[in-house]
């Protein structure tokens, strides 16, 4: 059983979470705010190298993210982290941009924010969200000097895709998805 968040991009339900929160699923549940009202999501889409995935909800009249630009996003900018860290519930924390285009390890090409801000088992897949409510990224990776399930927990260094990087990979599925109509 998996434990993670993630951002409605569409009023018709379409949801975006990291793949590692889906991956390997075979029943996914969405829960939608502090609602306790649980649908069945079907698994869309998904990019294992980007760590993201598309979910679908039978719902409507959702309110989806606006994403902003994560180039606009300097070091020391307030940030606030939205997700379910260890299955609490909504819950929203703040902090900083520690730092841009950071590798979360040798080899990987991929760069991400860097905040300060509490991410926790379970914030995975939620957004970064700027002081205008706009998504600067989402949430996918913690730093533990405890690599247990049981030992992680936030020790200040939290990564982030960057929202400039997330709406390429949605424009290119929704490209592959249009032209293989």
């Amino acid at each position: 059983q998996g434990l993670g968040s993630g951002v409605v991009i569409t009023a018709d339900g379409y949801i975006l979470p990291n793949n590692h929160v889906i991956d390997g699923a075979e029943d996914v549940k969405v829960t939608i705010g502090e609602a306790t009202k649980k649908y069945d999501a079907k698994i869309v889409g998904r990019d294992s190298s980007a760590d993201l995935a598309v979910l679908k909800i039978e719902a409507t009249g959702l309110t989806p993210a606006v994403f902003g630009s994560s180039e606009q996003l300097q070091v020391g900018d307030v940030v606030l982290a939205i997700g379910n860290p260890f299955n609490l519930g909504q819950t929203v924390t703040s902090g900083i941009i520690s730092a841009l285009n950071r590798p979360l390890g040798r080899g990987d090409p991929r760069q991400f924010i860097q905040t300060d801000a509490p991410i926790n088992p379970g914030n995975s897949g939620g957004p970064l969200i700027d002081l205008h409510g706009q998504v600067v990224g989402v949430n996918s990776a913690l730093f533990s000097p405890s690599r247990s399930e049981a030992g992680a927990g936030n020790v200040g260094i939290g990564f982030a895709i960057p929202s400039n990087d997330v709406k390429k990979i949605l424009a290119e599925a929704e490209r592959r998805v249009g032209a293989n109509r």
